[in-house]
């Protein structure tokens, strides 16, 4: 039996739960932070992101199929957790994503967590430009370094939508960049 089974088991076990999830925090939390932040931009955003992420993972397991990996099963909590939060926030600021996500590259360079320079400013700000789906697909290939086939399981799209999306996102970022 493979660690991720034998995790699993112990995740649904009430015996071995609360040990095996400690576990599952410290072998996931830094991936599934960074490619929440990469949605959300904002640190205190993506951590409280990440905390429910976790918690619904916790409260869902025993609803885990383990038709796919564990870790893409909770990538696309996260990415659903992190879509429903920029929603809210945008809506709630009446504002739409778009403008919500422009907001958040332009407090970027105010964040004392935020170590990048000015092109990684104006390459976050291309992949704001980008429609939520290009986003998503482009920060998980290019810098999550995923495989399509794992992309498709998280988004739930076809492999060939997905490589048509990363084309056409990484025309328009490299469109965005010349303009600079």
């Amino acid at each position: 039996m493979n660690e991720e089974k034998v995790l699993i088991e112990q995740l649904k076990n009430a015996k071995t739960s609360e040990k095996a999830y400690r576990e599952l925090v410290s072998l996931y939390k830094e991936r599934l932070y960074w490619h929440i932040r990469k949605i959300l931009i904002s640190h205190e955003d993506s951590n409280d992101v990440l905390q429910n992420t976790f918690i619904k993972v916790y409260k869902s397991i025993h609803n885990f199929k383990e038709d796919s990996k564990l870790f893409t099963w909770m990538y696309r909590i996260a990415t659903n957790e992190s879509i429903t939060f920029l929603n809210k926030r945008a809506k709630n600021s009446n504002v739409s994503i778009e403008d919500y996500q422009a907001k958040q590259v332009t407090s970027l360079q105010r964040d004392v967590l935020f170590d990048g320079d000015e092109i990684q400013i104006i390459l976050q700000k291309a992949i704001q430009t980008l429609p939520q789906k290009q986003q998503l697909v482009f920060n998980m290939k290019y810098f999550d370094n995923l495989k399509y086939d794992e992309i498709s399981e998280i988004l739930g799209t076809s492999v060939g939508a997905l490589k048509a999306s990363y084309f056409h996102a990484v025309k328009k970022i490299e469109h965005y960049i010349k303009k600079y």
